[in-house]
């Protein structure tokens, strides 16, 4: 994990995003990328095409000021990085720089803030991207990477989901992998706990009945019990701790109290 991608954009979830990347980047040793994306401008004009115009100079102020703050900072932090300007649309902005990345870093849902949408946004590119997606609060003030749960259903995503997490999961000192009995788990939480003792990562497991709870909310609240810093998870498919599009991934980007790191 040696490339980490970075939404730069001037809206209230930045600074949790940057310092997310910060940390990780130290941590894994790695390179931070960052693109700065300048939205396309969503107005309709007012026949002459001035309107619009001004809407596109104002936004590209707004971001050519939020670029020198943002490099005065990264000049004077002990980390490798690199810059990137698009004037796009963000998902499609961040996909298009995703190739060489191993983990991108955004947002989940602002809370009181609709736009941009970081919902949406991260639910685009974590499920279009090849690297996994970190989204991370906008009430972080430190990605601390001492304890992760697993969220695991056996399936697909999850397996690619731990996979991608190795890297981070190898710096933790508690890992924990929490399932829901059933039939429908494909790979038994044993088969990833003896994947990760191969990198030198011993996982504890705990087991629970779905019962009548909603995954997210018994995801969120193991997530508490064990004070996990965040949560290792795979995104839109189906299974006992992980429902389709629109279930349990989507209240997770819109409610969780900690960094999801995604992957489908």
């Amino acid at each position: 994990m040696k490339n980490i991608l970075l939404l730069v954009h001037d809206d209230h979830g930045q600074e949790a995003r940057l310092q997310a990347a910060l940390d990780i980047t130290r941590a894994v040793d790695g390179h931070l990328t960052c693109i700065d994306v300048t939205p396309y401008p969503v107005i309709a004009g007012d026949g002459l095409g001035f309107a619009e115009t001004v809407v596109v100079l104002d936004e590209r102020e707004s971001e050519a000021k939020n670029k020198s703050v943002i490099s005065d900072r990264l000049s004077r932090e002990d980390v490798s990085w690199s810059w990137i300007d698009a004037m796009d649309e963000i998902a499609s902005a961040v996909l298009d720089a995703a190739d060489l990345a191993d983990l991108i870093i955004l947002n989940r849902a602002l809370d009181g803030f609709p736009m941009p949408d970081m919902r949406d946004i991260a639910s685009r590119v974590v499920a279009r991207a090849s690297a996994p997606v970190l989204a991370v609060p906008e009430a972080l003030e430190r990605f601390e990477l001492e304890r992760a749960l697993v969220a695991w259903d056996g399936r697909p995503s999850a397996a690619a989901a731990l996979r991608a997490a190795v890297p981070l999961l190898a710096l933790a000192k508690k890992v924990e992998i929490f399932t829901a009995q059933g039939p429908d788990n494909n790979i038994a939480p044993e088969e990833a706990a003896l994947y990760l003792s191969r990198y030198g990562i011993k996982a504890s497991i705990r087991t629970t009945d779905i019962g009548k709870f909603h995954a997210d909310y018994l995801i969120s609240e193991e997530a508490k019990m064990s004070r996990a810093d965040y949560i290792v998870m795979g995104a839109y498919g189906r299974g006992r701790l992980r429902e389709t599009f629109g279930g349990t991934t989507r209240n997770l980007l819109s409610k969780s109290k900690r960094a999801l790191l995604m992957s489908h």
